[in-house]
């Protein structure tokens, strides 16, 4: 059996297995994570000896030309890559959507720091921490320093038996591939869920139809255009190491044989003949020099990825038009040269696009990476095919083949853009659910819904004479709590009117550390601290923020969770309130506020101009019952409340970052209650408990119910639950 038949059967084997098992291959993962380790360790070392030797060996006529004409070719590929970006978006239909809270809308990201990233203050350190734009740019210089030293031949001797010596140990580890990507290929498919990419699917198949067909067809095409070097010849050289990239997602472990099998193929067709008035023979080390160089630059799987910011503009309902589009081509090549989990925050933040949209380019990562690696592989391969045939030969201008793939490539597209359209606009067509996600939401420890009094009785206000909440708590085995309507996420009624959010499980875990039940009574604001002083109420949690005017008449706990003041306003309008500055400017326009003193003190004192308009229930604004161009409310519920009204947007504004604290009012000025109190949120706060419900109830963490992943064993045979 050949070598490309083990993998082909590792491959298939891997995902049967991971199809059979399901969740039960996780163990796997410590082998596959143990063949990409091997594959990695040796590249390094190779690139380095590589870079110096075969850059020692030209002289400054050859490296001139192999800069220049090189350089014309990835020039090319960027441009290829940017019109596949460009025509990605005319395939998405109009959409409206939300999503939780991010404490991305108030991160401060560090700047992205070029002069680190490529210019190595120590060598041995950018070796030991896989620096690698800082070990290429080392290389080359000590390489270009080479090209003048003489006598190098013995030291060009010496590196080219190293080269040999880590090629030959590379081979070796390569020898694992077929046992490698089975354990990749079977824990992918026996863990991977596509629940998590259900709202991001119009944009996965837009990705990943495109990326085919530039690493497919484009570039393959371009190298057979332009060399005798046809695709069958390409595919069935480089095969292997094609799909090694892909399935593990890594371009790096393939490097060596990328250069290898480039190399093969330009000796097999004479492409290798030195340019014209050249003073060597040959140059017998093109793809040696250009592969490990060209990866120092941003690679068309790389460019690939700014669609998403054309995406999350279309996702978030907000405008990129098209004189934005070279801005975003020359800021998103510069930024590429970092990384993509850097780069891309960045560009949301440049084009004024929601930053929690860059959670779902993560989530789109566990798909697009493997596509995005395979375009970056067959990048890899056309820059060395066609830098090394531009600078040995030059290009053999053939314009009628040229024409008919240029009349071929544009049908592929055509038909692809017009299928993908119609696909999204018929089959894949989804309405926004997002009252259904947060309806539907379920408690995270274990409890059901609670059901809700719509007042406390009439004889609850009746608490011992001189007894403490505590003993009263005790003695009647009921722990009271007070609740407000329509506190999401804190405390709100599902679709079948039970009671859930942080607060009601908080509550019910309270009363379980005390051992007694719960009872909920709804209640209003105004009537909170008159129920509260009177004992009709033992506490209230609701998300109550703590201001200088409730504490002068109520007893707080401890805040046990901060909130960040946001403005809730329509999509189209979120750009005007990014920053206070901004704001100000909007000069006396009408902005509702909660009808509490503290939020309109925090808004007029950095606006002053702004109308100030009080509106008690938030509905009002958001239900268009009241004329108002934003609403003042924290972003941990407004975010919620854009899932209810997906036309809606949170934005933080800069630079001033507001916080409001929460904390639960209590009972009669109890002194022993409120330590209690506050002793019980530092042991839940410790424990993990407040954590976890806050990236469930706020967060949006298994807002909607997971199930495990599909199996044969789990759901075909029944031998596991």
């Amino acid at each position: 059996m050949t070598f490309s038949r083990k993998i082909l059967v590792g491959l298939a084997a891997g995902i049967a297995t991971g199809l059979v098992l399901g969740e039960l291959v996780a163990p796997l993962q410590i082998v596959a994570d143990s063949f990409v380790r091997l594959l990695q360790m040796t590249v390094l070392p190779y690139v380095t000896v590589s870079i110096i030797s075969s850059l020692g060996s030209l002289n400054l006529q050859q490296a001139r030309l192999l800069g220049l004409r090189g350089g014309v070719v990835v020039l090319g590929l960027w441009a290829v890559a940017f019109a596949v970006t460009w025509l990605m978006p005319l395939t998405w239909p109009a959409t409206e959507t939300a999503s939780f809270f991010s404490t991305t809308l108030i991160e401060r990201r560090p700047p992205f720091d070029f002069v680190a990233l490529y210019i190595p203050s120590n060598p041995f350190n950018a070796l030991a921490n896989n620096v690698v734009p800082a070990v290429v740019l080392f290389s080359v210089i000590v390489g270009v320093a080479l090209i003048g030293v003489e006598p190098k031949d013995t030291f060009l001797e010496v590196l080219r038996t190293a080269t040999k010596m880590i090629s030959r140990a590379t081979h070796v580890v390569v020898g694992l591939t077929p046992y490698g990507l089975f354990a990749i290929a079977a824990v992918a498919a026996g863990t991977l869920t596509l629940q998590d990419m259900q709202r991001i699917q119009i944009y996965l198949v837009t990705y990943v139809a495109m990326s085919m067909i530039v690493a497919l067809w484009i570039m393959p095409g371009l190298i057979a255009a332009l060399t005798d070097v046809r695709m069958r010849d390409l595919f069935g050289r480089l095969r292997d190491s094609l799909i090694v990239a892909f399935v593990a997602g890594d371009l790096f472990i393939v490097l060596p044989g990328l250069i290898e099998g480039c190399k093969d193929l330009l000796a097999s067709h004479g492409l290798a003949a030195s340019p014209s008035g050249s003073d060597s023979a040959h140059i017998t080390a093109g793809p040696d020099v250009i592969v490990p160089v060209s990866f120092n630059f941003p690679h068309a799987g790389k460019l690939l990825s700014l669609s998403f910011i054309p995406f999350a503009a279309w996702f978030s309902d907000a405008a990129l038009r098209l004189r934005d589009y070279p801005q975003l081509f020359g800021a998103g090549l510069l930024s590429f040269f970092g990384s993509l989990n850097s780069a891309v925050p960045f560009l949301l933040d440049l084009f004024d696009l929601p930053a929690d949209t860059f959670q779902l380019f993560l989530a789109t990562g566990v798909i697009n990476s493997r596509f995005g690696t395979l375009v970056a592989a067959m990048h890899t391969v056309t820059v060395a095919i066609l830098g090394t045939v531009a600078v040995s030969a030059g290009f053999q201008w053939r314009f009628r083949r040229l024409m008919r793939f240029g009349v071929a490539t544009t049908v592929v597209l055509a038909v692809t853009l017009i299928g993908l359209r119609v696909l999204f606009a018929t089959a894949m067509r989804q309405e926004f659910a997002g009252a259904d996600i947060v309806y539907s939401m379920q408690p995270l420890l274990g409890g059901a819904p609670a059901a809700v009094v719509a007042a406390p009785p009439s004889g609850a206000a009746a608490p011992a004479p001189g007894a403490s909440v505590l003993e009263d708590i005790r003695a009647r085995r009921v722990l009271r709590v007070l609740v407000l309507p329509d506190r999401m996420p804190f405390a709100f009624q599902n679709r079948e009117g039970g009671l859930v959010g942080m607060d009601v499980e908080l509550a019910q875990a309270l009363a379980a550390d005390l051992s007694v039940d719960v009872q909920f009574f709804q209640t209003d604001l105004n009537a909170l601290a008159g129920l509260l002083a009177t004992g009709a109420g033992d506490i209230a949690m609701s998300g109550v923020a703590v201001t200088s005017d409730r504490a002068m008449g109520t007893l707080f706990s401890a805040p046990y969770l901060d909130e960040t003041l946001a403005f809730v306003t329509r999509d189209q309008l979120r750009d005007q309130f990014r920053t206070w500055d901004a704001i100000r400017q909007l000069g006396n326009v009408r902005v509702g506020v909660p009808d509490v003193p503290a939020f309109r003190r925090a808004v007029a004192s950095r606006a002053p101009a702004l109308e100030l308009v009080p509106l008690r229930q938030t509905d009002q604004f958001l239900t268009g019952r009241d004329e108002v161009m934003a609403y003042v409310l924290p972003a941990e519920r407004g975010s919620v409340l854009t899932l209810l009204h997906p036309s809606y947007s949170v934005v933080v504004p800069q630079p001033d970052t507001i916080k409001l604290p929460i904390a639960y009012p209590l009972a009669r000025s109890d002194e022993r209650w409120v330590r209690f109190i506050n002793t019980w949120l530092d042991l839940k706060r410790r424990d993990g408990t407040i954590d976890a419900l806050y990236r469930h109830w706020i967060l949006g963490e298994h807002a909607s119910p997971r199930t495990p992943r599909w199996s044969v064993v789990r759901n075909v045979l029944h031998w596991v639950d």
